[in-house]
């Protein structure tokens, strides 16, 4: 312990303290009850390995444990379909639950299904679990171990991370994105400006449950071991959370740094390659790349796959045609999303547009299957990294934007917003 119980705490620190055993600090050592435990089908394999083999135990809580096949949804090879295999085996033989081919990006998934929550511990064998953030959820990213032990024990340890303050002033601009607010943020940060930090965001009644999982999503990307945002707006009525009053954090908390960003300044923004945090207004990218050509448009992943996301595509794909040259791929968050778009017409849109529609999961995000880039390539993808290799080829380029920014560029066949695509009749 830094000091004796009393002294102000940020989110990180309460949320460590209520599901520990005593009042902790930034610095401190925390072993803390975990609300949930979820595996992906990629690491799937060696988090059952360590279940039987190295700790020979099956979960504690079953009811906390959860098996999602996302990554490589449907199977792409052999050796992957039996890995997958294995894990509808374990799910059945544990009573853990499993979400399989179809339903969706794990993050996505257990927002719907409930089992992200204000104050609970979301451990997740993905480095986007920071996405649970969005309900004032401790979420982050574990290996296959550290993973196995809390599905195994029901608890786990924690360095309590210090904290970055982010506070959001003004009013969104029109075509302006939580997808661009991120990228800002994480401009200003620097892919290692928060690492092994708890990025705490105060936006007050600003932005849906969606657009709040987008911000904590990209937390990652500078680093951080959490994001955080202050439960507020829908959060506190739209989703029969209970939302206590302890996760607030307190005035006068401390913070290794806080920043601010005024809404009202921003532009829509374009991540470059090879970095997430090389950002640009997408005005300036689209006049200086002029004469580049767009091979493949990706919309979706656990960062922009949601219906919102959908919609705002298909407002400006609506009555257009893709570029010829240009692929346009549309894959939905979750099946619960592609209903949604089914009911109101939006994958009609989409698809007369000229998208093709793949199943819901991960897609080409991490470049193993349903759209690899081939040397050379160009890609614009809502998605979160622009690495080197990251969707293919390590000399294919990529560039992040938001939905809105991705459907112009594949209307247009090379970077573009929105008000660069003409309006249907003219």
């Amino acid at each position: 312990m830094n000091q004796a119980a009393g002294r102000p705490q940020t989110m990180a620190e309460k949320i460590l303290t209520q599901r520990g055993s005593q009042v902790v600090y930034a610095g401190d050592l925390a072993v803390v009850e975990v609300d949930q435990v979820m595996v992906v089908d990629s690491i799937a394999q060696s988090f059952i390995e360590r279940m039987q083999r190295d700790l020979d135990a099956a979960p504690k809580f079953p009811e906390r444990v959860s098996i999602v096949i996302d990554h490589v949804a449907p199977a792409s090879t052999v050796s992957v379909a039996q890995a997958q295999k294995e894990a509808r085996e374990y799910a059945a033989q544990t009573g853990v639950r499993l979400f399989d081919v179809g339903r969706g990006i794990c993050h996505q998934v257990l927002m719907e299904e409930g089992l992200a929550r204000p104050g609970w511990i979301v451990l997740g064998s993905d480095s986007h679990s920071t996405t649970y953030g969005a309900v004032a959820a401790f979420g982050t990213g574990m290996g296959a171990t550290d993973i196995a032990l809390a599905a195994a024990s029901g608890k786990t340890w924690l360095k309590v991370p210090e904290s970055v303050k982010v506070t959001f002033t003004g009013d969104l601009r029109p075509g302006v994105t939580a997808k661009d607010v991120a990228l800002e943020m994480i401009r200003v940060l620097g892919a290692d400006g928060a690492t092994y930090q708890s990025i705490e965001m105060h936006a007050g009644d600003r932005f849906t449950r969606g657009e709040r999982m987008t911000l904590a999503n990209l937390c990652v990307e500078a680093g951080a071991k959490v994001g955080l945002v202050v439960p507020g707006g829908e959060i506190l009525t739209g989703y029969g959370y209970d939302v206590p009053e302890w996760v607030y954090p307190d005035d006068n908390a401390t913070y290794v740094q806080v920043i601010e960003i005024n809404l009202s300044t921003l532009n829509p923004r374009m991540a470059a390659p090879n970095e997430v945090d090389n950002v640009y207004d997408v005005a300036d990218l689209r006049d200086q790349l002029r004469d580049t050509h767009v091979d493949q448009v990706f919309i979706g992943t656990c960062t922009n796959g949601r219906i919102e996301d959908l919609h705002a595509a298909a407002d400006v794909l609506r009555g257009q045609r893709v570029a010829v040259g240009t692929r346009l791929l549309v894959i939905p968050a979750s099946s619960e999303v592609m209903e949604q778009a089914m009911v109101d017409g939006t994958l009609l849109t989409l698809q007369r547009a000229g998208a093709v529609l793949g199943t819901p999961g991960c897609g080409p995000c991490m470049g193993r299957h349903q759209g690899v880039l081939a040397p050379g390539e160009v890609c614009v993808s809502t998605s979160n990294r622009n690495f080197i290799g990251r969707m293919g080829d390590k000399d294919a380029r990529i560039y992040l934007a938001s939905p809105a920014v991705a459907a112009a560029t594949a209307v247009m066949g090379r970077i573009a917003l929105p008000e660069d695509v003409l309006p249907v009749g003219a």
